[in-house]
């Protein structure tokens, strides 16, 4: 790297700063551990995003929270390992190389066979996979590419079937006939993540009636499902309910297909206060009656098929199927479930057994991929029994090996993990870990065929971790695979360790296993941590990490959830990169009609670790963005300023520490006190909290106060003093930039490189130290931090009177200072020059004590200083009363116009929530505006 020691030009250009740097750091292999270090570990594995995906803003508060982390643990000196991936996502993958092939050739996946389609997804992935890792790129991230790893790698499948294999011999992992959620277009059961439920959904709760078997009378159920009842085979009560009481035992007649139906007693199930107190039960088709059944042996009867249309022939016990009437069966066969639905509805309605309807809201779940309605559907599956693996996962969590951030959470994960169910493994796919079962022909003679030859429950696996040449039982070596491929989240559980090696003992797996945090969202602490924490305790025999830190949901500035629906989501690559007007959510289309501009990695990196407070979900504005692209341009602007005016071998700051200026120890000793705060900050993973001392060190007390304290002097005639300044300026920015690093990546690089540093250690900021505190300690002086509060607070409190007083800044006043005691007197007089030129006071007077006051005098009043700035001769009052009470009365009348418009029922009834809520808080701004005019009309009066 050659160091351009040329003056930072006039504005600072972040698409060229980002352009530019990050290809240099990744060349330089600065993203690569130092395994020569004796740096202890430290190990971030990335949540491995969708090989279909883009950035969305959730991957880009997780990610610029994880490089925060791993720069700063770099710069400490760290074995550092940042380990990017991706995940294979099974079905989504898949849908998007079928719709691919159907567009452009007119095909189906069965239309050229599995073998054929996989090498086609392969190729897809080729050419399409790696976008989602060019837009990490784009955002900064310091991953080590070297180490990617991609879920369906060879060492990565090795590590499934291992997993597979072991689970399987020991018992934990089975293939069994039981309840999933089931997509009718996809054809693959569904994880429970892959279902996202409408819980508002407007739906009907639809009552009829059965008919006892044997005796007269009827019992009343509702259902939003009438299509379902061609399966009942219970009718459930509460034991406790008087008005059924006689009638457990008996049996119902189902009024369609004619078989006999038990009434039985759950108190589990019914709630007698609910409906009519009784529910039909369809083991089958619900996962409530499902246990049901489990828990009264009922039977289990199916009535879709793999469409969700009626199957041509019942799926039942002999039992049931001896009763039933097959020319009424035949009706409603190959039909789809929602044709079906009002077929039954007609039915029950002529036989007069509709008892009403009314409107109810429900939960409805939808496929995540192609927002086909689930359906609830018998299938045979594998399942890990996941009672034993959650045992170990609870007690690291109860003994604070393993610590979730926030808390509350804990009491989430624990309740998940105590009522955890078996978890279905298996996927109807294509794409995704085939899994490692094969079945004899002749052995398993329950094959039926579909797409591919398929079996029977009671089929018997051979279970291996390579294919087996001969059946062991009968030697065949007619041997077929199982056709299912594993759930993503499989493999993905894997993840801290596989990506490691495992299970092979490597160096990387010895060296940063376990990871040291897994940052992730929220929404998948079960379906993804919690399975980590599993898989790590029993393979690894310890937990994968230490410290579970669960991010929050980015929402809109209203507080909105973002989606495409309401118009308000935002992509970060358009915050970071610009876009046109075309691309922009139609929410922010009125402020942005042409787009938006170049905001740069760096603004929104900040603004998303800003606003990242634990617990608390992100309120995401533009303007929220736009002000720290400001923050971003005023250290340039600041940066730039310094060095014009900073000789190109300044004195380093330990050759003349001695001599240095009250204003030079200050800040200091501000940049001690700051690294301290941001240091603890980041170990507690209190983002906001390290960017809020970061940006209010920077922005106030260096480019506010510092720079203008020393301007005089670094254009002075003194030497002495410009030489303290400079080396001063050097030493703050040099710290303050590396402080600043792990959060503004880009920018930080492009200042750093410009400092004249006379010992120049590190080619790069990104492998420079992080500033430590027992480093910077010597620095410390609480005296002149407070010293510089009482002036900091003489200087404002003129300007707040100046300000508020409608006076022009140019203006010079006089003032009076009171202070309580003698030591303050001193410390003010001590920096009269300071005060008097920042403050732009032409005479001013220090006394201890209550002062005398002159009459139409402002007064700002602090804990130990009095500010008090005589206005007579200043201000013309009359004229400056009348411009305050115009401003009162036009403040007034529109907070009133607004205050009027909430006042009305009809308004507040059909006007959008964001609209009311925009008014309200509109309102309160008014009337504090309207309080401080009446306060300056009150001061300046005689």
């Amino acid at each position: 790297m050659t160091l351009n020691t040329t003056e930072l030009s006039p504005t600072y250009d972040p698409t060229e700063a980002e352009d530019y740097w990050y290809p240099i750091w990744e060349k330089a292999g600065y993203f690569k551990p130092n395994l020569e270090s004796n740096g202890e570990p430290y190990t971030i594995v990335i949540p491995p995003p969708n090989v279909t995906g883009s950035l969305h803003m959730g991957h880009a508060l997780s990610y610029t929270l994880e490089d925060m982390l791993t720069r700063w643990r770099r710069m400490q000196g760290r074995q550092t390992l940042w380990l990017p991936g991706t995940d294979h996502a099974g079905i989504a993958t898949q849908m998007v190389v079928e719709r691919d092939l159907k567009e452009k050739k007119g095909k189906s996946r069965h239309d050229i066979g599995r073998h054929k389609f996989i090498d086609l997804v392969w190729d897809w992935k080729q050419a399409y996979g790696n976008r989602i890792t060019k837009q990490l790129r784009v955002l900064g991230c310091s991953l080590d590419w070297s180490r990617e790893h991609f879920t369906m790698d060879e060492q990565l499948s090795r590590a499934v079937r291992e997993v597979f294999v072991r689970l399987y011999e020991e018992g934990l992992l089975y293939r069994a006939e039981r309840l999933v959620n089931w997509c009718p277009r996809c054809h693959t059961a569904l994880s429970d993540l892959e279902v996202e439920h409408d819980d508002e959904y407007q739906g009907e709760l639809w009552s009829f009636a059965y008919p006892l078997f044997e005796d007269e009378g009827e019992i009343v159920v509702a259902t939003t499902r009438p299509e379902t009842m061609l399966g009942d085979t219970a009718v459930a009560v509460h034991p406790d309910d008087e008005r059924y009481k006689s009638l457990i035992g008996k049996h119902l007649r189902h009024p369609l297909l004619g078989y006999k139906i038990p009434i039985i007693a759950d108190a589990e199930l019914v709630d007698p206060e609910f409906g009519t107190g009784a529910v039909k039960v369809t083991p089958a088709h619900d996962f409530n009656d499902f246990a049901t059944g489990k828990r009264h042996n009922l039977d289990l009867f199916n009535i879709f098929d793999a469409n969700a249309h009626i199957l041509a022939e019942p799926d039942a016990s002999a039992n049931i199927k001896h009763q039933i009437n097959y020319q009424a069966w035949a009706k409603f066969a190959n039909k789809d479930r929602f044709a079906v639905r009002t077929q039954v509805k007609e039915a029950l309605q002529k036989l007069g057994l509709e008892r009403g309807t009314k409107a109810h809201v429900m939960p409805l779940g939808h496929c995540q991929r192609c927002e086909t309605i689930v359906e609830p559907t018998l299938s045979v599956q594998w399942w890990v029994r996941t009672e034993p693996l959650a045992k170990p996962a609870i007690e690291a969590v109860q003994s604070g090996a393993t610590r979730i951030i926030p808390e509350n959470w804990a009491k989430t994960y624990y309740h998940w993990m105590e009522n955890i169910q078996d978890w279905c493994v298996s996927r109807q796919l294509w794409w995704g870990h085939r899994i490692p079962a094969w079945y004899c022909l002749d052995c398993d003679n329950t094959r039926f065929d579909s797409d591919e030859p398929r079996f029977g429950a009671k089929a018997n696996p051979i279970v291996a971790r390579e294919q087996p040449n001969t059946c062991p039982r009968c030697g065949s070596a007619r041997l077929v695979q199982d056709p299912d491929v594993l759930d993503t989240w499989f493999s993905s559980a894997l993840w801290p360790f596989s990506t490691l090696g495992w299970p092979n003992n490597t160096k990387d797996l010895e060296t940063f296993y376990p990871n040291s945090v897994m940052e992730t969202g929220f929404d998948i602490l079960f379906f993804w941590v919690a399975r980590m924490m599993m898989m790590g305790c029993k393979f690894m025999g310890r937990p994968p990490f230490p410290m579970i830190y669960l991010h929050a949901m980015v929402r809109d500035k209203n507080g909105d959830k973002m989606s495409k629906t309401r118009g308000n989501v935002i992509d970060p690559l358009h915050l970071i990169n610009g876009c046109n007007g075309e691309e922009v959510s139609k929410q922010f289309k009125k402020e942005y009609p042409d787009g938006f501009p170049a905001f740069g990695a760096d603004a929104l990196r900040f603004t998303l670790a800003a606003l990242s407070q634990s617990g608390r979900d992100i309120k995401l504005s533009i303007e929220r963005i736009d002000g720290y692209r400001a923050f971003a341009n005023k250290i340039w602007n600041a940066a730039r300023f310094a060095l014009m005016r900073i000789d190109k071998t300044p004195k380093e700051l330990s050759e003349i520490k001695d001599e240095l200026m009250p204003a030079d120890r200050f800040i200091l000793s501000r940049l001690t006190s700051t690294a301290k705060t941001v240091d603890e900050a980041l170990e507690n993973y209190r983002f906001s909290d390290a960017a809020a001392a970061i940006y209010s060190f920077f922005w106030s007390e260096f480019c506010d106060w510092y720079i203008e304290l020393i301007k005089a002097r670094l254009i002075g005639d003194n030497q002495a003093e410009k030489d303290t300044a400079q080396a001063t300026l050097v030493f703050i920015l040099d710290n303050s930039l590396r402080l600043l690093h792990p959060i503004m990546p880009f920018i930080t690089e492009s200042i750093w490189q410009k400092l004249p540093l006379a010992k120049r250690t590190t080619e790069s900021i990104m492998i420079a130290p992080y500033p430590n505190y027992n480093d910077l300690s010597a620095y410390a002086n609480q005296a002149i931090e407070v010293e510089y509060q009482l002036v900091k607070n003489a200087i404002v409190g003129v300007r707040t009177i100046r300000s508020e007083s409608n006076i022009s800044p140019a203006k010079q006043l006089d003032a009076i200072f009171a202070v309580a005691t003698t030591d303050n007197k001193v410390a003010l007089e001590h920096h009269q020059k300071e005060i008097t030129t920042l403050a732009k006071i032409s005479q001013l007077s220090i006394v201890i004590g209550e002062p005398e006051r002159p009459d139409q005098a402002a007064v700002k009043v602090y804990e130990d200083l009095q500010v008090i700035v005589p206005l007579k001769g200043v201000v013309d009052f009359a004229d400056e009363a009348k411009r305050l009470q115009r401003s009162i009365d036009k403040t007034t009348a529109e907070r009133d116009r607004i205050a009027k418009k909430l006042d009305n029922e009809g308004f507040l009834k059909n006007a959008p929530a964001e609209v009311v809520k925009k008014d309200r808080a509109r309102v309160s701004e008014l009337d504090e505006m309207i309080a401080k005019l009446e306060e300056s009309l009150r001061r300046i009066k005689p």
